[in-house]
């Protein structure tokens, strides 16, 4: 779900409201607790992901660039979903302010476009190394359009399993 805080400017800049618990709730329909907020800084074509936590420490996560530009992916992992195995992307920029919220159950991945940008995610888990999964992020079967075929991976994101070998542990 793609969401657009407003924006409040004159000739001395600009004022946002990113996040308010209440028109959250209502726009993604349910009620959701933060925990952990997260920021990385990258440098252009740096892919982060796709990566996921397992119950009982999934998060969902409300994503956003502050600064630069990112193309970020979720893709759904609920195995009774109309949609499992299938992707959504969003452009995130710091011009455009949408913030996408990636839910539990779905991995997520994002593509830096410019030089040092700032992506911000708020997490409903803590990070728990044991939990953390990933999955390939040029995986045919997922056939995700990055924009690129050589990106800068970290080692752990290089070899990450296949969709084709992933047992899902999310209804």
């Amino acid at each position: 779900m793609m969401l657009r805080p407003r924006r409040f400017g004159d000739d001395r800049g600009h004022f946002s409201e990113t996040w308010r618990k209440a028109h959250f709730e209502e726009a993604v329909g349910q009620a959701v607790h933060f925990v952990q907020d997260n920021e990385s800084v990258s440098g252009a074509g740096v892919l982060r992901g796709l990566h996921f936590q397992v119950p009982d420490r999934a998060q969902g996560k409300l994503v956003r660039v502050a600064r630069g530009a990112a193309l970020d992916v979720a893709l759904d992992l609920r195995k009774s979903s109309a949609t499992f195995g299938q992707y959504q992307t969003a452009l995130l920029t710091e011009e455009n302010r949408w913030q996408f919220w990636v839910p539990e159950g779905f991995a997520h991945g994002f593509l830096t476009l410019e030089p040092d940008t700032v992506f911000c995610y708020k997490c409903t888990e803590v990070y728990s190394p044991e939990h953390e999964r990933a999955l390939r992020w040029n995986d045919p079967d997922l056939n995700i359009d990055w924009g690129t075929a050589a990106p800068l991976l970290s080692e752990k994101d290089a070899a990450a399993p296949s969709f084709a070998d992933f047992q899902s542990p999310f209804s």
